[in-house]
């Protein structure tokens, strides 16, 4: 079996509200796909980390990396990725990774169907079933305590144990109020992460940390810019809330040096980002060395398979409707929550089934 192209396609909607967290302004969601095309006629489904206003940058490096896919064996996934990754004449992160991320994990959707068996399973199959968290609580225009705390109970009525909400983008005294708010509705049992995405100082991360401890907050995530590890680290040392981190690092040189540097005690790779399923293996292999659990950033019908395959899997992070009016849509079929976990689907591949005839009015490219 040889790859005979590599394609990449856009697509873009709006969000019935502009979402907010720490420092970006979000009125828009969409999906990047990238699919590969063999002689046998399998087709290998990829996802990779948006670029949202950059979508002819990221269809241009595409075309400059697939030369080193196609005419080559999809089982050669290693091969592939250092051929890729070695020319680096666009960039070592950003753009260029995330195409490599989504190039990547269609080759690895493409193992899977020839081998009819799902990727976890590719991958080790470490378990069936995956604890899960459902992401949202961000900022909108008009949006209430009373519509955050509705939004988070909502969240455990989907059958989640745990939510997660958007800090940093209000006076801190404000959002500790907005944390309180969402652990009283949601109650004790549930597990409560708060993200920050990059939005303080690392004093007032401290601050902010320290006036959440009484409301049992299970993580906070990124409290600082991903490239400041001392700030990482003085953080962690003044709170005993665990440091989330990892959806902005690249590749497993990235995160050797977050995990060396001791920036978390979870960390947070995204394979549609950091390199794709190949370097995320690496990733956790090396976070299971450290004794550090894996708690991946983004796409849950990704993540899923990665989770499910490794013995430091942590949890999953789940999006639905109240972040992307297209969710239950794009796909023929939508990862339920039930009991507070998700289950990697059992068709071959990834079992990324896309909707063409849904998403075909917003693409893009």
């Amino acid at each position: 079996m040889k790859i005979t192209d590599v394609t990449m396609e856009t697509y873009r909607w709006k969000r019935p509200k502009p979402i907010r967290n720490g420092r970006y302004v979000y009125p828009t969601a969409g999906l990047d796909v990238v699919k590969i095309e063999t002689d046998d006629g399998l087709t290998g489904v990829g996802l990779c980390g948006a670029v949202q206003e950059a979508e002819d940058i990221g269809r241009g490096i595409l075309r400059h990396l697939k030369q080193y896919a196609v005419r080559q064996d999809p089982f050669d996934n290693e091969r592939i990725w250092d051929d890729m990754w070695q020319p680096k004449l666009v960039g070592r992160r950003g753009i260029t990774t995330r195409i490599i991320s989504g190039i990547d994990i269609a080759l690895w959707d493409i193992k899977g169907k020839a081998a009819g068996r799902p990727v976890y399973k590719m991958l080790g199959g470490f378990a069936d079933t995956v604890p899960v968290y459902v992401a949202g609580g961000y900022y909108e225009e008009g949006k209430g305590l009373d519509d955050l705390a509705a939004e988070m109970e909502r969240a455990v009525s989907l059958g989640a144990n745990a939510v997660k909400m958007k800090i940093g983008g209000a006076p801190i005294n404000e959002d500790v109020e907005r944390v309180r708010v969402v652990r009283q509705a949601v109650g004790p049992g549930v597990k409560l992460m708060v993200d920050a995405n990059c939005a303080y100082r690392f004093y007032e991360a401290i601050e902010i940390a320290r006036k959440m401890e009484p409301h049992d907050v299970f993580w906070f995530e990124e409290p600082v810019n991903p490239d400041d590890y001392e700030g990482h680290r003085l953080v962690s040392r003044a709170t005993t809330i665990p440091i989330a981190t990892g959806e902005n690092e690249y590749t497993r040189y990235g995160f050797r040096d977050l995990i060396e540097n001791r920036c978390a005690a979870i960390i947070q790779p995204d394979a549609l980002i950091m390199g794709g399923i190949t370097e995320f293996m690496k990733v956790a292999a090396l976070a299971q060395a450290h004794d550090l659990p894996v708690a991946p950033h983004g796409n849950q019908d990704v993540h899923v398979h990665l989770v499910a395959a490794i013995p430091n899997g942590l949890t999953v992070e789940y999006y639905s409707d109240s972040t992307d009016p297209m969710w239950g849509r794009m796909y023929q079929h939508t990862l339920a929550v039930k009991n507070g976990c998700v289950s990697p689907p059992n068709r071959p591949g990834l079992g990324i089934d896309l909707n063409e005839d849904a998403l075909a009015p917003y693409r893009v490219g």
